[in-house]
């Protein structure tokens, strides 16, 4: 298979723009919502009907790194005093009772993830004591899907095992780039060699699922360099395959100002590189999912696209429907209800916060009518690439031809470029459009489409 875009559609769109995983997006998080305010979400939760009917999801930041990747735009600590998970375990049990004490014992949880950071920073005991302490608080389903992120350079296959003992049935490697000019580059050494025995060790030990992260338009990068990462990660044939553009925010993430941006590929460069890599991973039989993702057509995140049962949430495309998720650990975002909320951003505003038994939200949002029905409509793009008139209209009481007057002009536009096509019934994406699909998107996004900085945002592309 070739890829159904053109180079023409990839300078048009690359342009910044939100990942949606969330509508509205975090940025628009504010401080007025406080501590109290997910408390009470949490106590409606609790009291509704779905408080057993629906299962949650629990997410853990762990910020804890051995040492610094510099193109890292996450919320991390850098350290090498393991004492410090130590202690930081005892914070995140006591965050987790505070939320046993509202949201009451028993709760059903059906996905758990471990992310950072660096998850693995945790020796085998932490994580044994993080797994239990979860399953003592809530009702983790059994086969519940429980994801890791794992730095390769952090585990061996003695490690894995642990890691399936405990429960993890999907573990994502984070590779970035094999070629070790760039890895110097971006300080992130880790051989192909020692992924692939990592990945083989995973298989045999009977992962559900084996991602690899990866991520083009790193310094030192250039079209014939990263051709040869993708043809080694086509051999390593992982389940799934996140392919992320770089994006260089110096002036934002410290940790990026130790990479030159004059050794940073041009966009024509990123250009080749993405439309290499899209050519290569359908040629070697994935499905492209949306966005950055990719999956082999046995996997359940092709499985969901297929049925129309994809979702998306802070972590990405899921095949978990749209339940609630509890954020754990400092910067952790979750979702209760109509809301939104992150925790403190800090170790020290976190703990302290804790210290005081408070939850340690500082700020979020709770979503209004007009947010509700615009995150219905981004999401059936993102998600099931299309959008059906009449279940808008159904589900909040509104006429989308007036609602959505402006946005349908400019569905138009995209549909004379061959990216959707529309008609009286609804929205539809083309195969082309998929590519695009968060350009796509951004048209229904009211606070986007009022506030034209979008600089804080990664490139499209």
């Amino acid at each position: 298979m070739e890829s159904p875009i053109t180079p023409d559609l990839l300078r048009r769109f690359d342009v910044p723009g939100p990942r949606y995983t969330s509508y509205p997006t975090a940025d628009r998080f504010v401080e007025a919502f406080t501590d109290a305010d997910y408390g009470q979400a949490l106590a409606q939760r609790r009291e509704g009907p779905s408080a057993l009917a629906m299962p949650l999801s629990l997410y853990v930041h762990i910020p804890f790194c051995e040492s610094l990747c510099y193109y890292c735009a996450c919320n991390k600590i850098i350290t090498r005093h393991k004492s410090r998970s130590a202690e930081y375990l005892g914070w995140l049990e006591k965050e987790v009772d505070l939320h046993a004490g509202i949201l009451g014992p028993g709760q059903p949880v059906s996905q758990v993830h471990l992310g950072g950071g660096t998850p693995t920073f945790f020796n085998d005991d932490e994580l044994r004591q993080l797994m239990q302490m979860l399953r003592s608080r809530f009702a983790v389903a059994p086969g519940a899907e429980c994801s890791i992120e794992v730095d390769p350079r952090t585990v061996d296959a003695t490690r894995l095992q642990t890691l399936a003992d405990l429960g993890f049935n999907r573990i994502s490697f984070g590779v970035q780039d094999f070629d070790p000019e760039v890895q110097k580059a971006v300080h992130r050494i880790q051989p192909y060699e020692q992924v692939a025995a990592l990945m083989a060790e995973a298989r045999r030990i009977g992962f559900d699922s084996i991602n690899v992260d990866l991520i083009y338009g790193l310094p030192k990068q250039t079209p014939e360099s990263f051709a040869r990462t993708l043809g080694q990660v086509a051999q390593l044939r992982p389940d799934r395959i996140a392919l992320y553009a770089y994006a260089h925010l110096p002036e934002r993430f410290k940790p990026q100002r130790r990479i030159d941006a004059a050794e940073l590929p041009e966009a024509a460069g990123k250009i080749a590189m993405l439309s290499q890599a899209l050519a290569a991973f359908l040629s070697a039989g994935y499905v492209y999912i949306g966005m950055d993702h990719f999956a082999l057509p046995g996997d359940a995140l092709a499985v969901a696209k297929r049925q129309g049962r994809l979702h998306r949430n802070f972590q990405g495309y899921s095949t978990q429907p749209d339940c609630d998720l509890i954020g754990l650990g400092v910067s952790a975002i979750g979702k209760v209800g109509a809301t939104y909320s992150q925790n403190a951003k800090t170790l020290e505003e976190y703990c302290d916060a804790l210290r005081q038994g408070r939850l340690p939200v500082v700020r979020g949002l709770a979503l209004s009518r007009d947010d509700l029905a615009r995150r219905a409509v981004i999401m059936a793009l993102m998600c099931q690439g299309q959008v059906v008139f009449e279940s808008i209209e159904l589900a909040w009481l509104l006429d989308f031809k007036n609602y959505f007057a402006p946005e349908l002009e400019e569905m138009r536009e995209l549909q004379r470029q061959g990216l959707v096509v529309m008609d009286d019934a609804g929205i539809q994406v083309t195969a082309s459009g998929w590519f695009f699909v968060r350009g796509v998107a951004m048209k229904f996004d009211r606070y986007l489409q009022a506030d034209r900085n979008r600089a804080r945002f990664s490139r499209i592309i």
